[in-house]
């Protein structure tokens, strides 16, 4: 019997790869960049990464100061340049009290603390508080209503004596008064005399943690010199 010749089968358009190590792989056409966190390869890539950080420098501008979200706004700024407010014109008091400041001369107002001063000390002097009545006018309401001294009670008394030179009766009456009479006196003299004469004495610098260190001197003070015990008895006045 005759054999049929039988025709050859066509080439498979598939064929699978020959096995052994893996080659160089074929050049394809570019990836397709897709998602949030796609990752550019091929001959795209390096464009790619460009417009990514151009992006990303786009973005860091509009963060800045000067960022608008949200559609621009139609039509001139809201603060147009140029717009100023009108000036308030000041009332008569203050157009009086600017008048005289600027018309009157530089140891005006030293003179006037001067007086006030001076008012102070006659008064202690005519009024004689150290054989007044307890509820003499004018008194001090804490004492006369609770009979306990108050911060500045014995003050007065303790001016009249040291005006008598007579400084150990009144750091009796108000030890912390004399005390910052000095201090006080000093800071006076530096700040009239630099204001009317020109002069330039040496001034007295008093930080914040010394103000509050001698607050918290006059509490305790306050407090101690209505103690009902002795020694504590002897600062009351």
């Amino acid at each position: 019997m005759t054999s049929v010749d039988r025709p050859a089968a066509a080439p498979d358009p598939h064929p699978a790869p020959p096995a052994g190590p893996p080659g160089p792989a074929p050049a394809g056409p570019p990836a397709t960049i897709t998602g949030p966190h796609a990752v550019a390869t091929g001959p795209h890539a390096e464009h790619a990464g460009a417009h990514a950080e151009h992006a990303g420098a786009h973005a860091e501008h509009a963060a800045g100061p000067h960022a608008h979200f949200g559609p621009p706004a139609a039509g001139p700024e809201v603060w147009p340049a140029g717009v100023t407010y009108p000036a308030v014109e000041p009332d008569r008091f203050t157009r009086l009290v600017l008048r005289l400041h600027a018309r009157a001369p530089r140891w005006a107002v030293p003179l006037a603390a001067l007086g006030c001063v001076g008012l102070g000390m006659a008064y202690a002097l005519l009024s004689n508080p150290t054989h007044s009545d307890p509820d003499a006018r004018p008194t001090c309401l804490l004492k006369l209503t609770t009979g306990l001294d108050c911060p500045g009670c014995g003050g007065t008394r303790a001016l009249w004596y040291v005006l008598h030179a007579d400084l150990p009766a009144a750091a009796r009456h108000h030890f912390l008064f004399v005390f910052s009479l000095p201090f006080l006196a000093w800071l006076f003299v530096s700040w009239a005399g630099n204001r009317a004469f020109g002069w330039r004495l040496p001034e007295l610098r008093i930080s914040p943690k010394v103000i509050g260190g001698f607050l918290a001197l006059w509490l305790a003070f306050s407090v101690a010199r209505n103690l009902p015990w002795a020694p504590f008895t002897s600062l009351y006045v």
